[in-house]
């Protein structure tokens, strides 16, 4: 469900607290809000936000140059990838800077005349929520900003027609002037960055210590239209690979990257599940998995292992869904009753949840509990918050039931018949 976002009122009263505002003509009179956010075909000689940070002030003024070449309102000897692989990697590194290409891309997909131009902004938008998000306090302004685009495509049309029709500046003249769609809708971007936007918030953008690379700036590119198997509902997960596995019964990723664990030795290998593996490294396989591949080179079962973890932990909606999760906290102490809560659940996630329990009873047996020191407490406890969702805000609760769902779990490994998963795919 989609919160309702702040009202515009709101945004114009943070843009004017927020906004460096800038001015022009010999007498340096103060550009308005208004002219702050729309388009701009020239440079900017500080930046578009309130900072204090010397290196942020000079940065901002070129990496707005960037935006532009983007764009594609800008001439550059740089593909379009590099410079969204310069643009997003200053970000990355330099925390300052997001809420200004934020706020720039917002400029610049305002009162824009060219379509193509506004849809590589969004575009570009799309890209860097994969890798960042804005700070707490600009989220709720980009979050508004995006909301007011999600069925916006007809009043773009019709913007776009009154802004030329009225007197177009020099600047504008030299662009091409089209209207004509010559990519996806802007509401497509929209929907897409507003999802991103409630993921990377709680997520947190890239981790690790090695830097964007072309690939991930191609890969983010291409989640718009195809989604990733992270991420995703079960369901978009199924039907994505509906033309490649038509036969098979449960995602493709998660059988995977289980027998991948398992082929590796993982069942015999101490602290697996608890030690994550090298982020760089689960990060370069989240890339090959989401192309259907899984590379040769493999040697540390903790990679696989992570990437497993997090596959269930980013789910769209958990294994086990919302509405059942009262049911399976009252029945944490009661084996028959949370085997029974299990036959209740839709027939794709009871499938995804006996698999997962299926391997986890794999690892409970004590000749391999000896070796990995992850006895079924231990795998209940770094299991259950990738499986249930706790919805409340107080940490009381939160703490509470925690422990009720890591004995909900341990109930299911111990009581709960998968027989039926063994050549399950």
């Amino acid at each position: 469900t989609l919160r309702k976002p702040i009202s515009q009122s709101s945004m114009a009263d943070w843009a004017s607290k927020n906004l460096n505002m800038h001015t022009q003509g010999i007498f340096r009179r103060r550009i308005s809000i208004s002219n702050m956010l729309s388009w701009n075909g020239g440079s900017i000689k500080k930046p578009m936000l309130i900072t204090s940070n010397r290196t942020i002030k000079k940065e901002a003024c070129e990496m707005f140059k960037l935006v532009q070449s983007y764009m594609g309102d800008r001439q550059t000897r740089m593909d379009r990838n590099h410079v969204a692989l310069v643009t997003v990697t200053k970000c990355w590194s330099m925390q300052g800077l997001r809420d200004e290409l934020y706020i720039q891309l917002i400029r610049q997909t305002t009162d824009n005349t060219c379509y193509q131009s506004l849809a590589w902004g969004w575009e570009l938008m799309a890209i860097s929520l994969a890798f960042f998000s804005p700070s707490p306090k600009f989220q709720s302004y980009l979050e508004g900003y995006i909301y007011r685009h999600l069925n916006s495509d007809e009043k773009i049309a019709q913007h776009m027609k009154d802004l030329k029709n009225k007197k177009i500046t020099k600047s504008r003249k030299k662009r091409k002037q089209n209207t004509e769609d010559e990519g996806l809708p802007i509401s497509t971007y929209a929907k897409y960055c507003y999802r991103k936007l409630q993921k990377v918030a709680i997520t947190g953008g890239k981790k690790g210590l090695r830097k964007p690379t072309v690939e991930e700036i191609m890969h983010a590119r291409n989640a718009i239209l195809t989604p990733s198997l992270f991420g995703s509902s079960l369901e978009e997960i199924m039907l994505r690979q509906q033309d490649m596995y038509p036969g098979n019964k449960l995602p493709w990723v998660q059988t995977q990257l289980s027998q991948q664990i398992l082929a590796l030795g993982g069942e015999q290998t101490e602290g697996i599940f608890r030690i994550p593996g090298d982020i760089d490294e689960v990060n370069a396989l989240k890339l090959q998995v989401d192309q259907w591949k899984i590379p040769s080179g493999l040697s540390d079962p903790n990679i696989p292992a992570s990437l497993l973890k997090l596959w269930y932990r980013e789910l769209e909606e958990p294994v086990i869904p919302q509405q059942f999760y009262k049911e399976c906290i009252s029945n944490y102490e009661n084996p028959d009753a949370a085997v029974a809560v299990v036959q209740l659940l839709p027939e794709l996630n009871r499938l995804v949840l006996c698999y997962l329990i299926h391997f986890l009873q794999i690892f409970a047996q004590p000749s391999n509990v000896g070796r990995t020191k992850m006895d079924v407490n231990n795998l209940a406890m770094v299991m259950a918050p990738n499986c249930l969702r706790c919805q409340s805000d107080d940490p009381r609760i939160i703490f509470e039931n925690t422990r009720k769902e890591m004995s909900f779990l341990r109930m299911l490994i111990v009581h709960l018949d998968t027989s039926f998963v063994k050549g399950l795919v």
